[in-house]
């Protein structure tokens, strides 16, 4: 289903509009120093599995969408306060990756940016590759720790601070926000219908609808950059998909930078944009909603069940397909992001300021008030957990809205370690998968210590958290932190209070105390108890009080870097091999004469093992156009949405594969003679050493 023109029409809305509300400063009205960058950090695109949906058979096979680190720096002109925002196409930020990217940009810049002052924000796509975590329980599936993941991660942020400290100008933030409709629906309704009825009354829809957009100018108001933040979860690529791919948002970025980037491959152009993550513990893409995939009935509401099943409760839409949903979602956030974009008229003054500090989240005391006060808990995964979303179902007879447990369950898990009687009470209603905080061996399982962060551009505070808040926990928080901004002399109307999910650490989801007791999926994985929610927002408010009254606090416990006691069980990649009478690079199956445009063309490569040489800021294909004059000039790369890269092992022993390079043909291509490529490397027996190949189609007429 085409949207093209619709897209195209609107551009030239915007065009329309940008000559008549042209953004008008000058070098004197700056207020800050601001720098963009941009970097690629995909990892290992065969053999690794996806983190997200915990799905042991859903391993990295190809690229749809290259992963990027999009990094920010503020800088306040007046006291020379920076700050760094940095979003990531992975699944979440993590603490090792935090730690070590800090460890790093500390060698090379000193004090001038810490744990203090940066924040590393995922965008949560389930469509990247696994094994960065350093907690055991986050690396079942990916068979330990991948260091070609952590890596890729670690030194792609790194560039991407780089580059944006290299960039820094003056210039100036404008801030929008607005209401995107369409574009994300609650997934757990029941726990959300928990909550008292007076606080549901107080909004409209039972989850945040609300962008916010920041326009970065230099001081002659040429563009820089944006960061929205709207809260929906990147799974609309859903748990069969094998190819590489930021999501939706990863999308939205992509057309947005396109848009400003004329010409540029992906992630090189100067323009950067950030669709950045909110509160979306709750929140799906797949607007459709849930229904039994054998009847097309509803699925039970409470349990996400078909005839007691999980595995045929499957959310989806609004498209024919995971591609047309991911398509849609991400033209619906990008659409509406540059509208605000555009609009943008609240400029941001005021200081740049950050306040961190880490937190031991297992044994914080809750006060609510007078007579009733509650603690957190050691970490512990309910039985829910197992059951997985109706994003993504889990197996077994597993459910959700389990507060009970099963006889059996509970048997193999004591095996594994039967929970204390102390941890049993802590986490009650939910019944104990998994007592993780009482594991060690052979490291944590999850976390203890976590990141708790706010950050202030001028009239905008980012509160940076370590898990996935859910909708009602978010907006308790942002409340309640913004009742601490007024409070301390602040102005109401003018000071705005943001969300950024999933930074720095990631500790699971938080559920608030009423939506934990019904232990959906979301209750199930809050892992620190039912007063995690509460101790949050405690926690960000003494953030906020000590940030306006310029009161430092003490950094708390800082956490351990565990690499040095990680495990991996992922094979090496040994040797490649190729048939007799094949040299790597070599056609299997060729294209055709010609196509027309929206048709896809596609050419079967001999191939190597991607693992061999992650191509990090180049590309595994490449669509070439011929000119005039003959030359080949390559227009579309494997970071482009028309492109496909695929690689598949077709003999184990002998380490045979083959690679296939795929392009729909967009409406817009130029008409005349093309050309596919394929850029790959392979591993010599006994030598181990690493070949470069290339491999070419035969050329075809697009008309």
């Amino acid at each position: 289903m085409a949207s093209w023109w619709i897209s195209s029409l609107y551009l030239v809305f915007l065009a329309i509009n940008s000559l008549l509300n042209p953004t008008s400063v000058s070098s004197a009205d700056s207020n800050y120093g601001i720098g963009v960058g941009i970097a690629d950090i995909t990892g290992p695109a065969a053999e690794v599995n996806m983190m997200g949906y915990a799905k042991p058979d859903q391993k990295t096979s190809g690229i749809h969408l290259r992963q990027f680190s999009r990094a920010f720096i503020i800088e306040d002109k007046t006291s020379g306060n920076r700050t760094v925002f940095v979003s990531i196409d992975a699944c979440m930020g993590a603490q090792s990756v935090t730690l070590e990217v800090v460890k790093k940009l500390k060698v090379k810049f000193g004090d001038l940016y810490t744990e203090q002052n940066v924040v590393i924000s995922g965008i949560h796509t389930h469509s990247a590759p696994a094994g960065f975590l350093q907690f055991v329980l986050f690396q079942v599936t990916s068979l330990g720790f991948v260091n070609q993941s952590y890596m890729a991660l670690v030194d792609g942020i790194v560039e991407s601070v780089q580059r944006a400290h290299g960039n820094i100008v003056d210039g100036d933030i404008y801030m929008n926000s607005g209401e995107l409709l369409e574009s994300n629906t609650n997934r757990s309704p029941t726990a959300y219908e928990n909550n008292p009825a007076e606080e549901r009354a107080k909004y409209e829809y039972n989850v945040d609808k609300t962008m916010v957009v920041l326009k970065l100018v230099d001081n002659a108001g040429t563009d820089l950059g944006m960061i929205n933040w709207f809260a929906v979860h990147c799974t609309s690529m859903n748990n069969t998909n094998e190819l590489i791919s930021g999501d939706n948002k990863g999308y939205a970025s992509y057309l947005t930078e396109r848009h400003f980037n004329k010409g540029a491959a992906p992630g090189k152009g100067k323009f950067v944009a950030a669709f950045a993550q909110s509160n979306l513990g709750d929140v799906s893409p797949n607007t459709d909603g849930a229904k039994c995939i054998d009847t097309g009935k509803p699925c039970e509401r409470n349990s996400s069940t078909c005839n007691g099943k999980v595995e045929n409760c499957i959310a989806s839409g609004p498209g024919v397909d995971m591609f047309d949903s991911t398509r849609i979602i991400g033209e619906n956030q990008y659409n509406k992001a540059m509208m605000l974009y555009s609009n943008a008229t609240m400029k941001l003054s005021g200081p740049v300021q950050f306040m961190h500090q880490f937190v031991d989240m297992t044994n914080v005391t809750v006060q609510y008030n007078a007579t009733f006060k509650g603690k957190t808990c050691k970490p512990a995964m309910g039985f829910s957990f197992a059951a997985g979303t109706t994003d993504g179902p889990g197996a077994f007879d597993f459910s959700q809205g389990d507060t009970k447990g099963n006889a059996f369950w509970k048997l193999i898990r004591n095996f594994i370690k039967k929970p204390s009687d102390e941890l049993v009470e802590c986490h009650k209603p939910k019944p104990i998968l998994l007592p993780t905080g009482e594991i060690d061996f052979p490291y944590p399982w999850q976390p203890t210590i976590v990141d708790t962060q706010l950050t202030r551009l001028g009239q905008l505070f980012i509160i940076a958290v370590p898990g996935e808040f859910t909708t009602m926990c978010g907006r308790r928080l942002r409340d309640n932190v913004h009742q601490v901004l007024v409070n301390n002399g602040l102005p109401a109307n003018s000071t705005k209070v943001v969300i950024a999910g999933l930074s720095n650490t990631y500790s699971d989801y938080i559920t608030t105390l009423e939506e934990y007791q019904v232990q959906r999926y979301e209750g199930a994985s809050t892992i620190y108890g039912p007063h995690t929610c509460q101790a949050y927002i405690n926690q960000f408010k003494t953030l906020a009080e000590s940030m306006v009254k310029n009161v430092k606090l003490p950094p708390g416990p800082k956490p351990d870097l565990l690499l040095n006691d990680q495990v991996s069980f992922l094979s090496p990649v040994i040797f490649d091999g190729k048939p007799l009478g094949k040299n790597f690079g070599d056609v299997l199956t060729d294209v055709k004469s010609d196509y027309a445009r929206n048709m896809t063309v596609s050419v079967t490569f001999q191939a190597g093992n991607p693992r061999n040489n992650l191509k990090t800021g180049d590309t595994f294909l490449s669509v070439e156009y011929q000119d005039a004059s003959g030359k080949w000039i390559p227009r579309y790369t494997d970071a482009d949405w028309s492109t496909k890269f695929r690689w598949e092992r077709t003999e184990t022993v002998l380490g045979h594969s083959e690679a296939s390079v795929t392009w729909t043909v967009p409406y817009n291509a130029t008409v005349g003679t093309y050309r596919l490529k394929y850029f790959g490397n392979n591993k010599e027996p006994v030598t181990e050493t690493i070949q470069s190949f290339q491999g070419v189609s035969s050329s075809f007429k697009v008309h």
